[in-house]
């Protein structure tokens, strides 16, 4: 492993992640032990994310298709700088989308009123 990045999250809590380089080509000055601060929260990192996810989830919901249920996954990558972005997979992004349909439930006939005649 490289280093390490340290988000806060809002209530104060460190979560460390694995570094990554970033796209720029800038390097980070790490402490001694190779761990950077992140200049962003946790949630603030997350923060592209979780818009990017509220999108997709519009676009299966909303349009023609109309599922029962929708799965997006997609795998993120935290960086001290950047904060989260959508990790490239083995095609140029990492994005799965799984939408489901169930089939109509099937007519229960009506019971007979009591007293009719048969």
């Amino acid at each position: 492993m490289d280093g390490l990045v340290e988000f806060k999250t809002d209530d104060g809590a460190v979560v460390a992640v694995e570094a990554v380089e970033e796209p720029s080509g800038a390097r980070l000055v790490a402490r001694g032990d190779g761990t950077v601060q992140a200049a962003r929260t946790f949630e603030g990192a997350l923060d592209g994310v979780r818009a990017a996810a509220e999108s997709a989830l519009r676009v299966f919901r909303d349009g023609s298709l109309k599922p029962d249920g929708v799965e997006i996954e997609f795998g993120v990558k935290l960086s001290a700088e950047t904060g989260a972005f959508i990790a490239k997979g083995t095609a140029e992004g990492h994005l799965v989308v799984r939408l489901t349909w169930s089939p109509p439930a099937p007519a229960v006939p009506s019971a007979p009123e009591a007293g009719a005649a048969s």
